[in-house]
């Protein structure tokens, strides 16, 4: 195994850098999920990583070899890597135990060590009752299994995912995201995962990168990246946050619809704009006045949808903001109707980055 270094990575196409100096390292035996909406540059820099385009600017080093440069790039073959695409891409015509050997087969392994490995690998994966089938007798999720059993046989030092779920069915990308984790935690090779999908990234990784214009936003534990986003982009993409604006009146207070609003993750310079974020559930949504006065506004309904186990409602404030508030099912407040939403000090925070 060996980490994975970014250094000042760049990757231009004409005047647009869809790639933009980034920085970061990966230690070994670590899962990093690159997450990000379409065009915000993980999947190019999982490319630059693998080998498949040239840096314009930086460098990436895996251990202690540089394998990308502006002047020189290490072709893939020889970065000892595994990639796994959003097409399985197996061997229509072989069964899953000749795709899962073939990396091997390739490098000359005696058939000794192929038939260790392959059966290793074959119950690691829960694969050993379909070695003989062919891919077109098996379903998406089995498919993706026999991709990864591939990959991981070859002992690569990096495994690299991109977006290798997308093409499950809901239920079918819910499993696999388990096995995924599972499987990285019985290798514990070095991995960078892309996906756009919050959920996949909060169930496999050790870290998350959230990327927005070819940069990393924020770098952090699945928890830090919820519960501590540092920008809007952060808190909207990640758990979809209400994001409020209002004028900073101290250090840990902001102006909110006429209302002070206590919030966290200060301090604060009194006189600009805050940005602060809060998540739909952690709202408190009440017919009556609530007894404490601190965090409290009045709110006009909306729009209340009952969605069997919860409420989602849209209310709108004095100042004309909008928010998306979820609740328990119980008794429906009906559209027109006031209502006092309670924003709680410890849940709301400050966006400094």
């Amino acid at each position: 195994m060996a980490s994975v270094e970014l250094r000042g990575l760049t990757k231009k196409y004409g005047p647009l850098a869809v790639v933009d100096d980034v920085s970061l390292r990966i230690e070994h035996g670590t899962l990093v999920c690159l997450l990000g909406p379409s065009g915000c540059g993980k999947t190019t820099t999982l490319r630059l990583v693998a080998g498949f385009v040239e840096p314009t600017e930086g460098e990436i080093r895996v251990g202690d070899r540089v394998v990308s440069t502006p002047q020189k790039t290490l072709p893939p073959e020889r970065r000892n890597m595994s990639m796994i695409f959003q097409s399985y891409a197996l061997w229509p015509h072989m069964t899953v135990a000749e795709n899962i050997v073939y990396g091997l087969r390739l490098r000359k392994a005696s058939n000794d060590v192929i038939r260790q490995k392959l059966d290793a690998i074959l119950s690691t994966t829960k694969l050993a009752p379909l070695a003989g089938r062919y891919p077109g007798e098996l379903s998406g999720g089995q498919q993706q299994r026999v991709a990864l059993a591939r990959a991981l046989i070859v002992e690569p030092e990096t495994l690299l995912l991109d977006e290798p779920l997308s093409n499950l069915d809901a239920n079918l990308r819910e499993e696999m995201r388990f096995e995924v984790r599972r499987l990285h935690d019985e290798y514990r090779y070095t991995t960078i995962y892309v996906t756009h999908d919050q959920s996949e990234a909060m169930t496999t990784a050790d870290l998350i990168c959230v990327m927005n214009l070819g940069k990393i936003e924020q770098a952090g534990s699945p928890e830090e990246i919820y519960d501590r986003p540092r920008s809007e982009f952060v808190a909207r993409f990640i758990g979809m946050s209400n994001v409020l604006k209002g004028k900073t009146l101290d250090a840990n207070t902001v102006s909110f619809a006429g209302v002070p609003l206590r919030v966290t993750g200060g301090p604060l310079a009194p006189g600009g704009e805050t940005a602060v974020s809060i998540r739909q559930h952690q709202i408190r949504l009440t017919p009556d006045e609530p007894g404490v006065k601190d965090n409290v506004v009045a709110a006009k309904v909306m729009r209340q949808v009952f969605l069997g186990s919860s409420r989602d409602y849209m209310v709108e404030v004095a100042d004309g903001t909008q928010l998306r508030v979820v609740t328990q099912a119980g008794e429906g407040v009906p559209p027109g109707s006031t209502v006092w939403v309670h924003l709680p000090a410890e849940r709301c925070r400050a966006l400094t980055g």
